[in-house]
């Protein structure tokens, strides 16, 4: 896969990202809860205080986020643009951080994991990892 290709790994992680998160904010907004199949947490994530954030839905912003990267990753891909690698790459850091504050959350104040949530964050770090890679492969060049 050539460098600039990679962009378009980016922005299809990016779109299973938005997926993720676009069900868990219409589910959400629509006063539901997430079907969370055998392994069951979600429900008790999805009804904690942490759901949301001033009154945003938290997956409303790993919807944003997802849009954001998986443009850069377009951005990179089309314009061959260092800078857009950056920002994915500075916004992808901040996102690790993030999804790993709302992971100790899960684990150690709420006590349940939701798989949405897990399946979510590892889009997270899937699409730093590329981008990590995207942007060591641009630098050789």
């Amino acid at each position: 896969m050539t460098d600039r290709r990679l962009g378009l790994l980016i922005a299809a992680i990016g779109i299973v990202g938005l997926v993720i998160a676009g069900y868990l904010t219409a589910t959400k907004l629509a006063g539901g809860l997430p079907v969370c199949g055998p392994v069951k947490g979600c429900e008790d994530v999805a009804l904690s205080e942490y759901s949301s954030i001033a009154g945003i839905p938290t997956a409303a912003l790993g919807a944003a986020f997802s849009i954001v990267i998986g443009a850069l990753g377009l951005a990179w891909w089309w314009r061959g643009d260092r800078r857009a690698l950056l920002a994915a790459y500075g916004l992808g850091l901040f996102g690790i951080l993030f999804v790993a504050y709302l992971t100790y959350l899960e684990l150690f104040v709420i006590h349940a994991v939701c798989v949405w949530c897990v399946a979510y964050g590892l889009t997270v770090i899937g699409g730093w990892a590329v981008v990590a890679v995207a942007l060591r492969r641009a630098d050789r060049a």
